[in-house]
């Protein structure tokens, strides 16, 4: 049996949530079986909103309040936790937000940066004072938290199974210093290592690709049709049509083919790490 997994109720708002969700259920004596019968959500949607990963739908809060004799505690503090997974998290992606909580699978392609659940602290507040330098101390750092509380997404293996192209310009061009880099770069290999996602790199060699556009991500569902998003620096875009879908499947196979292999990308990363702790521009 797998280990229960403690919930770092400091974490976050939705976290905190989750955790007092936990404890009270617990506290009744109660599965999560248990507590959703009745309702209209499975087990693993509620494991979920306890570890912090989705929001609680106001139905599914009122349910839980009436079970448990919590008089209306989850649901007066929902929209809370809604609004805290949005805080930091531009608008267009706030529904992205919540359908990669969601998603079985994703495919990611990251022509210039680091994936975002993959970056660390430096990182995204180099990111984040690049694209709007007059943000506050206080909207970088809310950027911060946002971005690392999303790092489930590579990292946990009941996450979704995810796959990321990278291009290899991101292990060659520097944003942040090369010890911050180097560390960066080890702890993509060290979560690609335990297999929780599958990296490639894309060579700089490799000619004209599909997706020279742009980022993109490609998620499927257990329960509803794919999708498809695409984002530029201050705007995003969700495609649905199937058509386009089945378009956008076969390009990202295409890239996948032109990329070099998950092991040689794995070890590329690995050596572009070791130059930059070495003070070595990766060549």
């Amino acid at each position: 049996m797998a280990a229960r997994k403690d919930i770092d109720g400091s974490a976050s708002v939705p976290q905190f949530y989750g955790k007092e969700l936990r404890f009270k259920r617990e506290e009744a004596g109660l599965t999560l079986e248990g507590l959703v019968e009745g309702s209209f959500y499975g087990v693993t949607y509620l494991s979920e909103i306890e570890r912090g990963k989705r929001t609680m739908p106001l139905d599914l809060a009122q349910h839980v309040d009436r079970v448990l004799g919590t008089d209306g505690f989850f649901a007066r503090r929902h929209d809370d936790v809604r609004r805290a997974r949005k805080k930091g998290v531009a608008e267009y992606f706030s529904d992205i937000l919540e359908l990669e909580s969601q998603a079985r699978d994703i495919e990611e392609w990251s022509p210039t940066l680091v994936p975002g659940p993959l970056q660390l602290e430096p990182y995204i507040r180099a990111v984040a004072r690049a694209s709007r330098p007059f943000d506050t101390d206080e909207e970088v750092t809310a950027k911060v938290i946002t971005r690392r509380s999303r790092a489930w997404v590579f990292e946990d293996r009941e996450g979704p199974a995810s796959w990321a192209v990278m291009h290899e310009s991101i292990l060659r061009q520097p944003i942040i210093g090369a010890n911050d880099m180097a560390e960066q770069l080890a702890h993509i290999a060290a979560v690609a290592r335990r297999r929780t996602f599958i990296p490639q790199i894309l060579p700089c060699n490799a000619g004209a690709h599909p997706f020279m556009m742009g980022t993109a991500w490609l998620m499927t569902f257990g329960d509803a049709p794919p999708l498809m998003y695409t984002e530029g620096m201050y705007s995003g875009q969700i495609i649905d049509d199937p058509e386009l879908l089945g378009l956008y499947t076969k390009a990202y196979d295409r890239l996948r083919a032109a990329a070099l292999s998950p092991e040689a990308s794995l070890k590329m990363i690995e050596t572009a790490a070791e130059d930059y702790r070495n003070g070595k521009l990766p060549s």
